[in-house]
Parts: C-alpha cells; structure tokens; sequence
C-alpha cells in the first residue's frame, strides 16, 4: 500500500501499524519500513495507524505503545475492544496526553456516538460508522447530523477556551 499511494490521497488508516511497546523504538521494523517508505515518496499525507486498537494483539503498556507510535504515526488511532464499543475515557485521556507532547494527534474508530461524543473531547478525528448507521451498509442522516453537530460544538469550545 506504501508502495504505491496516488495522488492526492491526504490519508491512509491502517487498524494494525505493528507497534510493539515490548521492543525497542529502533527494533520496530514494520513501523520503520512504513516511515521509509513514506519519507522515500515524499507523501505528505495522514498516517492513521492502530495502537491499543480492537481484534489486535493485546497492548500490555498502553503510555510506551504510545510514545512507540508517535515516533512513526501522525494519527494515533485505537478503539474499544470491539466494533461499536466505546473505549475507555481514562485510556483516551492517557494517550490523548501523550500524542499531544509529541506535537501529534488522536483518533479514534469504536463506539462514537452523538451521546458520548462529549467523553472523548482531547480526540482530534473520529472515524465513525456503527453509531450513525441505520444498518451495516447505510448511514442514517439525522445521527449523521446530530453526531456532526455536537462534534462541531465541541470544537468552537475547545477553539474559545484556547
């Protein structure tokens, strides 16, 4: 995929970026390979990659898998345990922290919903489908429209108390 990003692409979401908080950071070979590739086709896209992300192998250290990944990911992306489970607030909070001093951002892929949006304010993209479907191949509009609403709110208040 690295290989071969068209033009114009302005992001790429991967649910696995191969973060190991066991290994070292310069022992981290396919986040490495993926930074080389990038850098060597001078793509200046969005690297969402998942850390502590859902149906992955299970994150014991979820602050140095952290610290691994802002080394090699400009969107640090994790989940609940499952699709449509919400994660755990205090783990955002965690993470959300830690992206921030590397100058990074946070996403998050599981469980958004119009009705916890507001729980997740430190996270800089969702990437949302189950809480604003109708079902598995159609989006509702009005949760379209109310999840977009209140994530826009949050915005305007964050950017006034800034």
């Amino acid at each position: 995929m690295f290989l071969r990003i068209p033009k114009g692409v302005n992001g790429i979401w991967v649910d696995n970026a191969y973060i190991n908080e066991e290994l070292d950071i310069n022992e981290q070979k396919y986040p490495l390979k993926v930074k080389n590739l990038i850098n060597k086709n001078k793509w200046n896209g969005l690297y969402f990659g998942g850390v502590a992300f859902k149906y992955q192998k299970r994150v014991n250290d979820t602050i140095m898998a952290t610290k691994i990944a802002c080394q090699y990911i400009d969107v640090v992306t994790t989940s609940g345990i499952g699709t449509g489970l919400a994660a755990d607030p205090e783990k955002i909070k965690i993470m959300s922290l830690i992206v921030k001093k590397y100058d990074k951002k946070l996403g998050i892929a599981s469980g958004i919903t119009f009705n916890n949006v507001e729980d997740y304010k430190s996270v800089t993209y969702f990437l949302v489908a189950t809480g604003i479907s109708k079902d598995f191949h159609t989006f509702n509009p009005v949760l379209v429209k109310k999840l977009s609403d209140k994530i826009n709110k949050l915005k305007q208040i964050q950017e006034g108390s800034e």
